[in-house]
C-alpha cells in the first residue's frame, strides 16, 4: 500500500494554465462507495478491485457550454496488475449537470461513448498501455452543461489503483455544428406507434427548461382505432384539457427532469400519437427542449425477460407464453404464423451485396458445407454442429457464423433452401434464450443480421421448420424492439441494423400481434438514425471513408424496401447527394482513403459502381468540380494523372475524432508516380483486443504529430484557409485534438503535379519548453535509409522519395525509422494491419524538433531534386508563412 502511494505522489504532474492562461478546474471533495477511498495524501484516491461498485465520484462546476474540455489524472497501479493489456482496466463515467445540479441525460456527448451504468463513459487502459502521464479525456461540454460528475469506478483491476491529481481543463470553443436540439416551442414534436394488442407503451424521457422556474411542457394524447378514426378522451392518466384534449403536464422542476408515461390504451385502440409541446400560456422564447430521444418499451409483463423468466424456453414455448400472457386460447400463436407474408426484403442482405459483391461465403462440395467468414481460411461445417464452434480463436468469424447471414446464399444454391432452414431450425433449439451455445450470438451485429435472415427463411419450407424459424423469428423481433426502443445504439451502424432487421421482421409477419408496432418502431427510429448519421447537409457523423460507404449501402437498401412510406424517400434523397462526393475522393487506382476503420480486401470502385445508378460513372465524375465541402465533411483528396510521371494522389483526414475510435485527425496518405508512398497503419475491423487493436486506434499508427509524447484526445479539426500558389496548393488545419495545452495547426503544400508536398506543424505553449515528433508510415515493401540528422531516402519498385526535415521555428531533435518494435505494448511502432487480424511490419519515420513557447518544422517529401527546390522557396515566402501563424 505505501509503495504505490509513494509511486502516486511521485507522478503527480504539474499544473500550469495552458494556452492563454486557461483555468484549471479542481475538483469539490471526493465521495468514496465500494471499498474506494482516499489515497495517502493529498489529491490522491484509491480504487479497490472491486467491478462497478469501488468508485470515487468527483465533481467540477463552472464549465463553458460548447468548448472542450479535458479532464487529466494521474494512475498508479500495483505491480502484478493482471489487466495491464486490459483496453477498459478502469470505467471513468460522466454525469453532466444543468445549472441547479440536476442530471441530464444526453444521447450524445462528443468525445464520450453512451453507456448504461452511467450516462456517458470512456474506458481506460491498463498500466502496460499507457505511456504517458497525464491520463487525458477530452470531451465537448454540452450546450445545456454547467457542471459534471466524473465517477471513476473499478472494472477489470485486479489490485489498487491510486488516481492522482485529477483536474479539468477547459479548452477552446467547438468550431463543428453543436449536438442537435430538440425545441418543444412552435410546432414541438411528434411522435406515432402502432400499438401491439392494446398493450401499455412505457415511454421514458427528460425535459430541460433553460429557466428553473419554467413551467416546462406537455404531451397531447390521441388514440386512434384500426380504421384510423379518433377514439374520444377520457384517457387514463390524462386530463381533458379544452381545445387541446387529452394532455400530461411534464414539469420541468428542476431544470432536467426526467419523465415516465406508463400508456395505457382504451378498448379499441389500435395506434397512438404524442404531441410534445408548450403550454399555450407559455412565453414565446420558452427555452424547453426534449433532451435525446425518448425510450419506448412495452409494459413490464411483455418485456423478454420477464416472458422467459429465467426458464429456458425454446422458440414455440416462448410464443405459448405470449398467448398465454396475453389470455389468448391455445392455437392462436399458430394462427399469427400462418399469416406470414411472402418472402421478406433481405434488406441486410442487400447492403453486404453491395459493399462486397456476390455472396461467395458458402459452398457445397458433396454432402460437405464450407464457410469462408471474415476473411478467414476455409472451414467445413460439422454435421452437427453445437453452435458453439471458435476454430480461429477470432470474435470476427465467430460474430459472422452466429448472424447465420451464410444461410442466405447456401439457401439460393440448388437444393440448398431445405438444408437452410434445417439449419436456422438447429441453431434455434441449440440456442435457447438466457443460454446462448456462444455469448457473441447476442451482440448486435450477430442479433440483427440473424433477425433478417430468419425474416427471409420464413416463407417457404417444410410446414414444421416454417413454423419453427416463424417463432425464433417472433422471439428476435422482441430482441430487437427492445435494443431499438432503448436509443443506445442509435448513433451507430449496428443500430440502424437492429432497426432494419425489425423492420424486415415486421414485414414477414404480418399477421403477429406486434407486426404493427415493430413497423412503426422500426421506421420511427431509422428516421432518427439518419438525421444523425447523414443530415440533409451532408455532414457526416462518422470519420471513415468505408464507414460512410456502409452507411449509404443500408441507406439505399433500407429505401429501396420502405419504397415511397417515410422516411425512405429522405433516406434516398440524402443516399443520392452524398454519393458523389465520396466518389471524388477515390484515388486512379480506384481505393478510398484508408482512414478509420478500412478493412483491406475491398474494392471501392466497384462497391461505389454497384450503389451508383445504372446510367452513371461516378467513378469517371470524380474529377467533376468539387462538391460542397459539407458532403465529405473532414476529408479531402488531390489527384493527378500524367502519362510521364504516373499517377499521384494525397488525402487528409480532420474529422472529428471519437473516443473510442482512430486517432488520425490531420493524417494524410501521399502516392506519387504511381506508387504509394506514405499509407496508413489500417483498419482494426479484425483485431479485435490487445495491443495490436489499441496500437491501430491511436495516433502513433497514424501520419500525425504529438507534442511531449502525449496521445491525442478527442476533439475536431476544422479548414482554416486553403490557397493556390505557384504551381501548388496550401491547406491550413487547427484542430483541438492535442488538448487545451497547446495551440496547433498544420500546414500541408502540395505540388499540383504530386511530384512532392510538405507537412508542417506548429505547437505553442507560451512559458514552457515543449517538443514534438511526426511520424510518416511508408508501404511496407519500402526501404528506408537515414542520410543525416534531417534527411531520409525511401525506395521501392525503382522510385525514390527524399525526405527533408525543415525546422521554421525551434531546432531539429533527429530522426529515426523503426520497423516492427513491440517491446514496449504501450509503444509499438512499425506495424501496419494486414486486414486478417494480424499486423505487418513496415517503417515507420519519426522526426522531431524541440523549443520553447512556440515550435514550428515539418518535412519536405519530393520524388526529384526539382519538386525538393520547388517547395523549399514556396515555404520561404511570406504568404505561406503566414498561414502558419496561430
Amino acid at each position: 500500500m505505501d509503495q504505490i502511494d509513494d509511486r502516486a505522489g511521485a507522478a503527480a504532474f504539474e499544473a500550469d494554465d495552458g494556452v492563454g492562461g486557461a483555468t484549471t478546474l479542481l475538483p469539490a471533495p471526493a465521495r468514496y462507495a465500494g471499498g474506494a477511498g482516499p489515497g495517502g495524501g493529498d489529491g490522491l484516491h484509491r480504487i479497490t478491485p472491486n467491478n462497478r461498485f469501488s468508485r470515487v465520484a468527483l465533481s467540477f462546476s463552472g464549465l463553458s457550454p460548447g468548448t472542450w474540455a479535458c479532464l487529466r489524472l494521474g494512475l498508479a497501479f500495483e505491480e502484478g496488475e493482471e489487466s495491464a493489456l486490459a483496453v477498459d482496466a478502469i470505467a471513468a463515467g460522466f454525469d453532466f449537470l444543468a445549472a441547479d445540479g440536476s442530471s441530464l441525460d444526453l444521447d450524445h456527448v462528443p468525445g464520450l461513448a453512451r453507456s448504461l451504468l452511467d450516462p456517458q463513459v470512456v474506458w481506460i487502459p491498463g498500466p502496460s498501455l499507457v505511456d504517458a502521464e497525464p491520463f487525458r479525456i477530452a470531451f465537448r461540454v454540452p450546450d445545456q452543461a454547467s457542471g459534471v460528475s466524473v465517477t471513476l469506478r473499478s472494472w477489470r483491476n485486479s489490485r489498487d489503483v491510486v488516481i492522482t491529481e485529477p483536474v479539468l481543463r477547459p479548452g477552446a470553443p467547438d468550431h463543428g455544428p453543436g449536438s442537435r436540439r430538440r425545441p418543444l416551442a412552435g410546432d414541438g414534436i411528434r411522435l406515432s406507434y402502432a400499438l401491439a394488442e392494446e398493450i401499455a407503451l412505457v415511454l421514458r424521457g427528460q425535459i430541460y427548461a433553460r429557466r428553473a422556474d419554467e413551467h416546462a411542457a406537455r404531451v397531447r394524447l390521441l388514440y386512434r382505432d384500426r380504421g384510423g378514426s379518433e377514439i374520444a378522451p377520457p384517457y387514463a392518466d390524462a386530463v381533458s384539457v379544452p381545445g387541446l384534449g387529452a394532455v400530461i403536464n411534464l414539469s420541468a422542476q428542476p431544470q432536467a427532469r426526467r419523465f415516465t408515461l406508463a400508456l395505457r390504451p382504451p378498448p379499441g385502440a389500435a395506434a397512438i400519437e404524442l404531441d410534445f409541446g408548450v403550454w399555450e400560456d407559455a412565453p414565446d422564447a420558452a427555452e424547453v427542449e426534449l433532451i435525446g430521444l425518448p425510450e419506448l418499451a412495452l409494459e413490464d409483463d411483455f418485456r423478454l425477460e420477464s416472458l422467459c423468466d429465467e426458464e429456458l424456453l425454446d422458440a414455440p414455448a416462448f410464443l405459448a407464453r405470449l398467448a398465454d400472457r396475453l389470455g389468448l386460447p391455445e392455437g392462436v400463436p399458430a394462427a399469427w404464423l400462418a399469416g406470414s407474408g411472402p418472402e421478406a426484403a433481405p434488406i441486410l442482405a442487400r447492403a453486404r451485396a453491395l459493399r462486397d459483391g456476390p455472396d461467395r461465403s458458402v459452398r457445397l462440395e458433396g454432402d460437405g458445407l464450407i464457410l469462408s467468414l471474415a476473411g478467414l481460411p476455409d472451414w467445413t461445417l460439422p454435421a452437427a454442429p453445437n453452435w458453439g464452434e471458435d476454430p480461429f480463436r477470432s470474435v470476427a468469424w465467430r460474430l459472422a457464423y452466429q448472424s447465420l447471414a451464410w444461410l442466405l446464399p447456401l439457401a439460393a444454391l440448388p437444393g440448398g433452401g431445405d438444408r437452410a432452414r434445417s439449419l436456422a431450425a438447429a441453431w434455434s433449439r441449440a440456442n435457447p434464450w438466457g443460454q446462448p451455445a456462444d455469448a457473441l450470438s447476442l451482440h448486435p451485429a450477430a442479433l440483427a443480421p440473424r433477425g433478417g435472415v430468419l425474416a427471409c427463411l420464413i416463407a417457404e419450407g417444410d410446414e414444421a421448420a416454417r413454423v419453427e424459424i416463424a417463432a425464433e423469428a417472433a422471439r428476435h423481433g422482441f430482441a430487437l424492439a427492445e435494443i431499438v426502443g432503448q436509443n443506445t445504439l442509435a448513433r451507430a451502424l449496428h443500430g440502424l441494423q437492429a432497426a432494419a432487421a425489425l423492420l424486415a421482421l415486421a414485414r414477414a409477419l404480418p399477421g403477429f400481434a406486434f407486426a404493427a408496432h415493430w413497423d412503426t418502431l422500426a421506421r420511427d427510429s431509422l428516421t432518427h438514425g439518419f438525421d444523425a448519421l447523414l443530415p440533409e447537409d451532408g455532414a457526416f457523423a462518422e470519420a471513415s471513408p468505408v464507414r460512410r460507404l456502409d452507411l449509404l449501402s443500408h441507406g439505399q437498401a433500407i429505401a429501396a424496401a420502405l419504397g415511397e412510406i417515410e422516411p425512405g424517400p429522405t433516406i434516398r434523397r440524402r443516399v443520392e447527394a452524398a454519393l458523389p462526393g465520396l466518389a471524388s475522393l477515390l484515388d486512379p487506382g480506384g481505393r478510398l482513403p484508408p482512414f478509420g476503420d478500412a478493412p483491406a480486401g475491398l474494392d471501392h470502385a466497384a462497391w461505389i459502381t454497384r450503389l451508383s445508378a445504372q446510367d452513371r460513372d461516378l467513378v469517371a465524375e470524380r474529377d467533376a468540380a468539387p462538391l460542397p465541402q459539407g458532403r465529405t465533411a473532414g476529408l479531402l483528396a488531390l489527384r493527378h494523372d500524367g502519362p510521364e510521371r504516373g499517377w499521384g494522389h494525397f488525402a487528409l483526414t480532420y474529422a472529428a475524432q471519437s473516443p473510442h475510435g482512430h486517432r488520425d485527425c490531420t493524417s494524410f496518405t501521399f502516392a506519387s508516380g504511381a506508387r504509394r508512398w506514405i499509407v496508413e497503419g489500417g483498419g482494426a475491423e479484425g483485431v479485435e483486443v490487445g495491443p495490436a487493436r489499441y496500437h491501430l486506434l491511436s495516433a502513433r499508427a497514424h501520419n500525425v504529430a504529438i507534442p511531449d509524447g502525449c496521445e491525442t484526445v478527442a476533439g475536431s479539426g476544422w479548414l482554416t484557409d486553403r490557397a493556390a500558389f505557384d504551381g501548388a496548393e496550401a491547406l491550413r488545419v487547427a484542430t483541438t485534438v492535442h488538448g487545451p495545452d497547446y495551440a496547433h495547426a498544420r500546414l500541408f503544400l502540395v505540388l499540383d503535379d504530386l511530384s512532392g508536398m510538405a507537412v508542417i506543424d506548429r505547437f505553442a505553449r507560451p512559458g514552457r519548453a515543449l517538443s514534438f515528433e511526426g511520424r510518416l508510415h511508408l508501404a511496407p515493401e519500402t526501404l528506408v535509409a537515414l542520410a543525416s540528422p534531417r534527411r531520409a531516402l525511401a525506395q521501392g519498385e525503382g522510385r525514390r522519395l527524399d525526405i527533408f526535415a525543415l525546422p521554421l521555428k525551434g531546432q531539429p531533435a533527429g530522426m529515426e525509422t523503426a520497423i516492427g518494435r513491440n517491446d514496449r505494448p504501450g509503444a509499438m511502432q512499425g506495424f501496419c494491419a494486414t486486414g486478417t487480424g494480424g499486423l505487418r511490419p513496415a517503417p515507420v519515420l519519426r522526426y522531431a524538433f524541440t523549443g520553447r513557447d512556440t515550435v514550428c518544422g515539418g518535412v519536405v517529401l519530393a520524388a526529384d531534386a526539382a519538386a525538393e527546390q520547388r517547395l523549399v522557396r514556396l515555404l520561404a515566402e511570406d504568404a505561406v508563412r503566414r498561414l502558419l501563424e496561430i
